[in-house]
């Protein structure tokens, strides 16, 4: 029935910091972007090495939600990483500041989170 995640979608407050950051900062590639005139609407397609895509969207006035790893709803998004500690070495040197390195009590893998532009959750964990 499923064969794997499709998409995921983040509603940005700042089109331009967050294309910025997930361009320049974390690499992404961009597949497409399109500006939609009714909507008022960025739209901006990546792909995260190629595997994956994220569909980065502005509107107008979008409404805040909780985004902690413990807040109800969709926890955080989590990419795999050769190294957490050399990924992490490259974000703080883009301006971008994790929390600290944790070990995964179950698969004793590291592990840790950032947070982008809107404060949405974001893992780096060890391959």
């Amino acid at each position: 029935m499923f064969k794997r995640i499709h998409h995921i979608a983040i509603i940005c407050s700042d089109y331009e910091r967050s294309k910025e950051f997930y361009v320049n900062k974390l690499g992404f590639e961009v597949l497409h972007e399109f500006y939609r005139e009714e909507r008022k609407s960025w739209k901006l397609d990546l792909a995260v090495n190629g595997l994956y895509q994220i569909e980065l969207f502005s509107f107008e006035n979008p409404p805040a939600r909780p985004s902690r790893p413990e807040a109800q709803g969709l926890r955080h998004l989590a990419f795999e990483v050769d190294d957490v500690a050399v990924t992490i070495a490259e974000l703080n040197a883009k301006g971008i500041i994790a929390e600290p390195i944790r070990v995964d009590e179950f698969t004793s893998k590291q592990f840790t989170f950032f947070t982008d532009p809107d404060g949405l959750p974001l893992e780096v964990y060890q391959k």
